[in-house]
């Protein structure tokens, strides 16, 4: 087993906590001047572990390992969600600088804007595996003020770096551990999971197009209210989706917009963001083909007519069956009987990376569940319990004595 030094990992993670520390959590937004701190902190921290750190022109931080392979692949992303958590992306990057600390092959990577706040999200994995393109940065504005991606790479430094491409041949697989972000393991009193698969989110936009009017003048009868239509259209989707989705399928209305929003007015318009998520395609296709009908039977029904405009669509990832058996048997030595096998209910770079290499994820618990939010935690011997089983999985993984 590979000497992990998980005070060390303790010390680095709370170290990268201070960097844009709000409450007992972190404001890192993209390219923020507190996010290209934290990846200024996260290059000296590499070159100290006898990695070549180098950033690159989408913001991701990589750190090559100097010696021969076979290499892993590890890491997360280090800029948060507003005023959110301390732990969400930054364990999985600390974790992996620890891998390389201890002296096993792994280059380490930070990928940048896996938190979405400019338009396309996971624009760091996305862009080293060759799947965002020019024109994409091109259009891409932060979704928070409007800024053009473009102008927030030149404001933080970055316009001109070439963007780094993955080269799978390097490497046998690739690791991300992450808090939980839910209950299971808490409720269970369980210290591990071991991620069986990474959900993919599918992303809808709902226009309804009613009529503008005056809130005393027009009739409850003449009226044509697109507030109340998106109301309506929204309670039948979730009482219809019980009956066809998965044990583990969710669905969100992240965003509602009602125009003019004015409180005397009759809403002409309703604009919203809603979204599934599971880790079968099938259910995804099910639950999309639910939309589809009741969108479809609210035209027939209603005055006001409801536009479904797809936004995205992932693609669910399944973690390697290899690197699975590695952690499952780390876990089941390190903590017999404290560890389970769990899909993940959130997006992850590690679902992206699967695209071309095999890769895996291991969880630790999140307390009380809280995630996006500066509340969020995790006890210390936790996340220790977490980095031993993560090296010792590597290092199973790498030895193939799994």
């Amino acid at each position: 087993m590979p000497e992990i030094d998980t005070g060390r990992f303790l010390s680095d993670l709370h170290e990268l906590r201070r960097i844009g520390a709000f409450r007992t959590g972190v404001h890192r937004p993209t390219y923020s001047p507190q996010d290209m701190e934290s990846r200024r902190w996260l290059m000296r921290k590499m070159e100290e572990a006898g990695l070549e750190a180098s950033i690159d022109g989408i913001g991701n931080v990589f750190g090559r390992h100097r010696g021969e392979g076979p290499h892993l692949l590890a890491g997360s992303h280090i800029e948060s969600q507003n005023e959110a958590g301390w732990l969400d992306g930054a364990l999985g990057v600390v974790s992996a600088l620890a891998l390389a600390r201890a002296g096993l092959p792994v280059d380490v990577c930070a990928f940048a804007d896996e938190e979405g706040h400019f338009e396309g999200g996971f624009l760091g994995s996305r862009s080293i595996i060759g799947e965002l393109p020019e024109e994409e940065i091109d259009r891409s504005r932060n979704r928070t003020d409007g800024t053009p991606l473009r102008d927030a790479l030149r404001e933080a430094g970055l316009a001109g770096l070439p963007r780094l491409q993955v080269d799978p041949a390097r490497y046998k697989g690739f690791l991300e551990m992450h808090i939980e972000q839910g209950t299971q393991l808490e409720q269970a009193g369980l210290q591990i999971g071991v991620v069986t698969g990474i959900v993919a989110i599918w992303q809808w936009r709902l226009l309804v197009t009613g009529q503008q009017d005056h809130a005393g003048g027009t009739t409850m009868a003449e009226r044509k209210d697109a507030g109340l239509t998106a109301m309506r259209l929204l309670a039948a989707i979730d009482a219809e989706f019980p009956r066809i989705c998965g044990e583990r399928s969710t669905w969100t209305t992240g965003r509602i917009v009602l125009e003019p929003g004015a409180p005397s007015i009759i809403p002409g318009k309703a604009d919203v963001l809603f979204q599934f998520r599971d880790v079968s395609l099938e259910k995804l296709q099910d639950m999309e083909a639910a939309l589809r009908r009741l969108v479809q039977e609210s035209n027939r029904r209603e005055r006001c007519q409801t536009e479904l405009i797809s936004i995205s669509k992932a693609t669910p990832a399944l973690c390697d069956p290899a690197m699975m058996r590695a952690l499952q048997g780390a876990a089941e030595a390190l903590a017999p009987g404290k560890w389970q096998n769990m899909p993940s209910g959130a997006g992850h770079d590690a679902q992206y990376l699967a695209k071309r290499m095999p890769a895996a994820m291991l969880f630790v618990p999140s307390i009380g569940g809280i995630s996006h939010h500066w509340a969020e935690n995790t006890a210390d011997e936790d996340l220790a319990m977490g980095m031993r089983v993560l090296a010792e999985g590597a290092a199973r993984f790498l030895a193939g004595s799994n």
